[in-house]
């Protein structure tokens, strides 16, 4: 027998039910330790926020596999991570659905930011060669685009140092920017 997959219409108005579990999202509210008591009306306007909030997300990823070079009719991953980065509502998911990065760009990434934690100056290219000739790597990298943000240590055995990001950031602070902002009809 197959199974209903036809999608189920939004609600126009709120009816009194809501499709996620009520306990559960009070449950989920419970666990901040700045909330001592919520009410259930509280919940229950809470749970058709989190509702919308899925909706628009999920119309908004919809959106973003309609178009694709080869339109599709299921969401990926993908397709919410571009959601994520085109639209500025929601930009302050960046962090939380990063988009994919390959992991040949990944390696590079990293092999780049420990070259410069090194004090060595390295192009992406050079990033690039080091990696295939490196095929163990010094160190995964968290990626957002093309920069990396944040660096780990794949492996326990690795030699890696925390004051070596913090020196690299302060490195970065100290440098001088070629960003002059300007206001008003200055």
């Amino acid at each position: 027998m197959p199974y209903n997959t036809t999608a189920i219409p939004p609600r126009k108005e709120p009816t009194g039910q809501t499709q996620l579990p009520l306990s559960r999202v009070k449950k989920i509210i419970g666990q901040d330790p700045e909330v001592a008591m919520c009410s259930n009306n509280a919940a229950f306007v809470i749970t058709l926020a989190a509702e919308m909030f899925i909706q628009h997300i999920a119309s908004e990823a919809h959106t973003q596999a309609k178009l694709d070079r080869k339109p599709r009719k299921n969401v990926q991953y993908k397709d919410v991570a571009n959601a994520v980065s085109h639209q500025d509502s929601l930009e302050f998911l960046e962090d939380t659905v990063p988009k994919t990065v390959p992991f040949k760009k990944a390696m590079a990434a990293a092999n780049a930011t420990q070259a410069r934690l090194r004090g060595e100056n390295v192009t992406s290219e050079e990033g690039l060669q080091s990696t295939q000739e490196h095929a163990n790597g010094n160190g995964g990298v968290f990626v957002n685009g093309d920069r990396a943000t944040f660096s780990v240590p794949l492996r326990s055995e690795d030699k890696y140092d925390p004051n070596d990001q913090l020196e690299l950031e302060m490195r970065q602070a100290a440098e001088p920017r070629n960003h002059e902002v300007r206001m008003g009809g200055q």
